[in-house]
């Protein structure tokens, strides 16, 4: 079967074609960063608009990239949810209208199963069951992955996802959009000992996430250097590398509870943050003491793409699912863990 994968949740526009026999065949990315980071952050009317423009020539791409004609496709999944409301129709309507055309199915897939089983794509992916930490910029969750559908919510941010707080620490220390890149940058040439930010909701039991008080706290110490010394270079790297291990200790801390509560040995780590490579260097040392291993998606499917919304449709369409003739689904709150396995699962 082959699917072709549409993705336009927020920031980037994604298409992809896989192919069930053959894998991965061809795959394109649009990034709307430079043009939000003008505002400091997302314009919801501006996303829209782009993926308007941008969608139909990006599947053209992949169709001559993969040497296919449309009418060869047999099915199309796009981002149904969470996103943008705007974003998500445009992408969900190009399916609908398209798969209306070639008279084949079509299926809205949820974007954060799709960044879930992102490394699925990989030569090496992981078995089920798994534990897998989603850290983006609008979520940070713990989930119990025992197969396709299979989910159980262990613990999520109870505020600021963990990308959403490197963006805003990255605001108030003077860095572009977004802030995650950033602000990792410029905390290599922090020094370490300098300051120790707190590491939220570690203190208790429990694997929820809170970054709010985290943020609350480098904008005192930066305003603390501003009135005392000044906030040169040299402070503000200080800062980012503070708060960037500040983070990933708390990440770090709750995946290694999520591992021993559930007995699993093998992590997944997908989101846009799961490419900070302080992040990634903690959790495998962490793997190692446990005889586990950690297991992530290949950079540029780190972040938002077509591909993982492709792989998913494809096994979900597989499995007998599609919309309804003529209803498309753009759902902007969409909790993971109202998902259910495929009945043939």
């Amino acid at each position: 079967m082959r699917v072709l994968g549409i993705e336009t949740s927020c920031d980037e526009t994604g298409v992809a074609l896989f192919d069930t026999e053959r894998g991965l065949v061809a795959d394109a990315l649009y990034s709307q960063i430079a043009m939000h980071a003008e505002y400091g952050g997302v314009v919801p009317e501006l996303a829209s608009r782009d993926h308007t423009r941008r969608l139909l020539p990006l599947i053209q791409q992949v169709l001559d990239d993969a040497g296919l004609a449309r009418t060869g496709l047999d099915a199309i999944a796009y981002t149904a949810g969470p996103g943008l409301v705007g974003a998500l129709m445009v992408g969900a309507s190009t399916a609908h209208g398209m798969a209306r055309a070639l008279e084949i199915p079509v299926l809205g897939v949820h974007h954060m199963e799709g960044h879930l089983l992102a490394p699925m794509l990989e030569d090496e992916p992981p078995d089920f069951p798994f534990v897998a930490l989603l850290v983006s910029g609008g979520h940070t969750q713990l989930v119990e992955v025992r197969g396709l559908g299979q989910y159980r919510l262990l613990g999520e941010s109870v505020d600021d996802a963990a990308g959403e707080a490197f963006d805003k620490a990255a605001k108030m220390l003077g860095l572009d959009y977004p802030g995650g890149p950033h602000v990792a940058k410029l905390a290599e040439a922090g020094d370490p000992g300098r300051f120790r930010f707190p590491r939220p909701m570690t203190d208790r039991p429990g694997l929820d996430f809170s970054f709010s008080g985290l943020k609350t706290h480098t904008l005192t110490a930066i305003r603390q250097l501003e009135q005392a010394s000044g906030l040169d270079d040299q402070a503000r790297a200080d800062v980012a590398r503070a708060f960037e291990e500040a983070v990933v200790d708390t990440l770090v801390i709750k995946c290694r509870r999520a591992l021993d509560a559930t007995g699993l040995k093998r992590l997944v780590v997908a989101g846009g943050v799961s490419a900070n490579v302080r992040l990634r260097e903690r959790l495998e040392r962490e793997c190692a003491k446990r005889d586990a291993r950690a297991y992530y998606p290949r950079g540029r499917f780190c972040t938002d793409n077509g591909a993982m919304i492709a792989y998913v449709g494809a096994q979900r369409l597989l499995a007998g699912e599609h919309d309804e003739t003529g209803i498309m689904q753009a759902v902007p709150r969409w909790p993971m863990e109202t998902l259910e396995a495929p009945v043939t699962a």
